[in-house]
């Protein structure tokens, strides 16, 4: 039985955000982890031109392609990557959602000036060594057209509908200290999603870069043990 790890990052992020949990998966599994990177992000932004539908189709054709190699598939969403993988388990046979600080709210423009800038420093001091992450979020911050924050929107409004039609097991990770996405947002996904074998991970010092938080080596052993349940 092989299976496959489909990681999907956040709006106006890239890889880099999920890879620290992407990297454990495959230190610690002989699965096949694939990172996949949604059009217009990346190191380089370019959103302009890009649509909620963009960044779903992108999402299902890494979907085909994994499931051609492997028997079953295990989804990882981070943020906005959160809400996409809730939409392919919706369309796909998948056994296993984590949904890493998935953006079903979100907070003002402003704070999350704030929270990204202070989020880059500390991932900066923390774990990672190249100083180009803060600049790519000083980057992000000024290459972020209106148009694709509205298109963001969308792909939460495309979503919210289904949240009871999602039966199968989830695991919510939610940094208390995220200053993008609400600690609210964790507790609405679990109380309107309609799976039975739910759970919700609090990070005491996790920020929105849940992947990067001091206690994350803790919830990652959680997360893997739920990965590693089969029904």
């Amino acid at each position: 039985m092989k299976t496959g790890v489909l990681c999907i990052h956040g709006f106006t992020g890239g890889p880099f955000e999920v890879q620290p949990f992407a990297d454990y998966i495959k230190k610690h599994t002989d699965w096949t982890v694939e990172v996949t990177t949604l059009p217009g992000h990346g190191e380089k932004l370019n959103l302009k031109k890009m649509t909620a539908e963009h960044w779903m189709m992108e999402a299902e054709l890494a979907m085909r392609k994994l499931k051609k190699k492997v028997d079953r598939v295990i989804i990882v969403g981070f943020s906005m990557g959160g809400l996409i993988a809730m939409y392919l388990s919706l369309r796909y046979k998948v056994e296993r959602l984590v949904l890493l600080s998935a953006a079903a709210k979100y907070i003002s423009a402003a704070q999350m000036l704030k929270e990204v800038k202070e989020a880059a420093a500390d991932a900066i001091n923390g774990r990672l060594a190249q100083n180009p992450l803060f600049h790519l979020y000083e980057y992000k911050l000024t290459h972020t057209p209106v148009s694709s924050a509205v298109e963001f929107l969308r792909v939460v409004k495309m979503v919210e509908p289904y949240y009871k039609t999602i039966k199968i097991p989830v695991c919510i990770v939610q940094g208390k200290k995220d200053g993008i996405v609400p600690a609210s947002a964790a507790d609405f996904i679990y109380e309107n999603i309609g799976s039975l074998d739910k759970r919700i991970i609090h990070s005491d010092s996790g920020k929105h870069l849940i992947c990067y938080s001091d206690d994350c080596e803790d919830w990652f052993s959680e997360v893997l043990f739920f990965m590693k349940q089969e029904e």
